[in-house]
């Protein structure tokens, strides 16, 4: 994939993690931001070693995915009831796509002991789609498209490698049997008297 396309990807997930109060995806979002620029300008500028981090944060940034995967399906001992993990248990806020999915049809419940002081209850019906099916929609992606990446990375860094250790710095001494000049007697230094 373009580059164009992992930063519309990565941007795409980053506003929707805003609108949802969700700042541990915020924070690894804006790391992914940075490591795709920093990918570019390793193409760009042939930079094999960025491209090599690069590789490396996908690594990452697939785990991660991986990780929101399971949360979401409420694999093993995850639960989304429980675990304030997106929020870093500073709120109770959940996906932005619990509320504003496709057809999906907010109550509030009114009078309900169920809510803090400063929350509300509501119940949500009717939706084509539900919220933790759009997250792992919207990883799978994501891993899909570091999986090119890194295949990406790997091939341009190999690429660059191996034109580095093909360069000729000084315009083919192996091939033309080039010498270094040596000292002959009649460039000896003498003493300068004034």
């Amino acid at each position: 994939p373009s580059p164009a396309l992992l930063q519309v990807a990565a941007l795409e997930r980053q506003i929707f993690d805003f609108l949802g109060y969700q700042w541990a995806p915020i924070l690894a979002n804006f790391l992914h931001i940075m490591a795709v620029i920093l990918g570019i300008f390793g193409t760009i500028q042939y930079r094999s070693r960025y491209l090599m981090m690069y590789a490396v944060w996908l690594v990452l940034w697939v785990g991660w995915n991986a990780f929101i995967i399971c949360f979401y399906l409420e694999v093993g001992r995850l639960s989304q009831d429980r675990d304030f993990i997106m929020t870093f248990n500073t709120s109770l806020h959940r996906s932005w796509w619990m509320e504003n999915g496709p057809g999906c049809l907010v109550t509030p419940v009114l009078n309900s002991n169920l809510a803090p002081e400063d929350h509300h209850v509501i119940t949500v019906s009717g939706c084509l789609l539900d919220y933790q099916y759009i997250e792992v929609v919207s990883s799978a992606t994501q891993i899909f498209l570091a999986l090119f990446g890194f295949v990406y990375a790997c091939y341009v860094s190999k690429v660059f490698l191996e034109e580095e250790d093909s360069f000729d710095f000084i315009g083919g001494f192996d091939s033309y049997g080039y010498q270094a000049p040596q000292k002959t007697s009649h460039l000896q230094l003498q003493p300068l008297y004034t």
